[in-house]
């Protein structure tokens, strides 16, 4: 059992996640990109209690089909920016899985859900101003698919793979 923190993120379809991959890499300071993208759902959960965790998200995923994902703007983030994704079943799927581990969730865990890739982040301010407006002048809505749950260790650097948790494939 380990104490190190838990993030929970969403798994994306193969080409949906090289597509988000290649704009965090193409956009992301190379020395500060420890991660592939992803999107988050949970950025600390107690490490003590990944058994449970891991329980709980093999019965939240058991019967859930993958998720359509649409990506429907960019959001500034004053020093970077990030994809905004429109999924109300991922924010239901959230939302429950929150209120089981609303006794233990960290302040930024039990406060709003606005599912999101981050793709820069951590640039100087004028840069990321110039990174939006250039992404913000060729966007055009897409869509994606959320096809499981990825739990991971945070030990401080890259982040340690915890467990994988598959929707399910419809027949």
């Amino acid at each position: 059992m380990s104490s190190a923190p838990l993030i929970l993120t969403l798994r994306f379809d193969d080409a949906s996640f090289r597509r988000f991959d290649g704009m965090r890499r193409q956009h992301f300071p190379p020395e500060r990109n420890h991660i592939p993208a992803h999107l988050t759902l949970f950025h600390h959960l107690p490490g003590e209690s990944e058994a449970d965790v891991t329980a709980t998200l093999r019965e939240a995923t058991r019967e859930r089909e993958p998720l359509p994902l649409r990506v429907t703007s960019l959001r500034f983030l004053g020093y970077g920016c990030a994809y905004e994704i429109d999924c109300p079943p991922l924010v239901t799927l959230r939302k429950e899985l929150a209120d089981g581990w609303r006794d233990t969730l960290t302040p930024q865990d039990a406060s709003g859900f606005r599912p999101h890739v981050t793709i820069q982040n951590k640039v100087a301010s004028a840069e990321a101003k110039r990174t939006f407006a250039a992404l913000q002048a060729a966007f055009e809505p897409f869509d994606a698919r959320g096809i499981g749950l990825l739990l991971w260790r945070y030990r401080g650097g890259p982040w340690d793979a915890a467990g994988e948790f598959p929707f399910r494939v419809p027949a």
